[in-house]
């Protein structure tokens, strides 16, 4: 029974890998990039296990994609990652706002915004999608199942159609890894020099 399941597992988690579309994650390279060059702000939010995902990004992220010494990394923020900010919020205004209302305060035109939630349709995610997007910033949607709102609103959306929470919220943290991984291992990346042709 037990290394039935595993093997089931395993057998849904590397199928759901298999079916990562490389364009839409290179579109989400070259998100970062753009923010990187230009010295844009990168928020990331989401709710329960994908808040802490969000968390796990911001640490993993902030610190790892750009590893040499001395050199400027990138400006990345979880709207997850402050529950006295975010129960005051929803206290006292709406749970619905506790991520568009921090965009409110910091987030400019052109800056980046990756929402994660394995629904698609967190009423919160969407709110500050929607708020990201009527300001002129770029969204990054990671869903599930069927993609929820999220992937109509956002500039790339990448999506796994698995019907598992948990396995939708491993997908989430693999593919936030690859994206550290992307530039941690290729850091030329970040150059100047790299343009859209050469990430294609």
């Amino acid at each position: 029974m037990f290394e039935q399941h595993l093997a089931q597992y395993q057998k849904e988690l590397i199928q759901s890998l298999n079916e990562i579309d490389p364009q839409l994650f290179g579109r989400f390279i070259q998100l970062l990039v753009d923010a990187y060059q230009n010295d844009r702000q990168v928020f990331i939010c989401g709710n329960g296990g994908s808040a802490a995902t969000a968390n796990h990004f911001v640490c993993d992220f902030g610190k790892n994609a750009v590893p040499e010494p001395g050199k400027r990394r990138f400006r990345i923020l979880s709207l997850s990652d402050n529950i006295e900010k975010i129960t005051a919020l929803g206290n006292d205004i709406s749970f619905d706002e506790v991520f568009r209302q921090q965009l409110i305060n910091l987030m400019r035109p052109d800056d980046l915004l990756i929402a994660v939630s394995a629904s698609g349709n967190s009423p919160n995610i969407v709110k500050a999608c929607e708020y990201a997007g009527e300001i002129g910033g770029a969204v990054v949607a990671l869903a599930g199942f069927s993609g929820g709102k999220i992937k109509e609103i956002a500039d790339v959306c990448l999506w796994t159609p698995t019907p598992s929470y948990e396995r939708v919220e491993d997908i989430h943290l693999i593919l936030l890894h690859m994206v550290v991984c992307c530039f941690k291992e290729n850091p030329e990346l970040l150059e100047p020099s790299v343009c859209a042709a050469q990430l294609a």
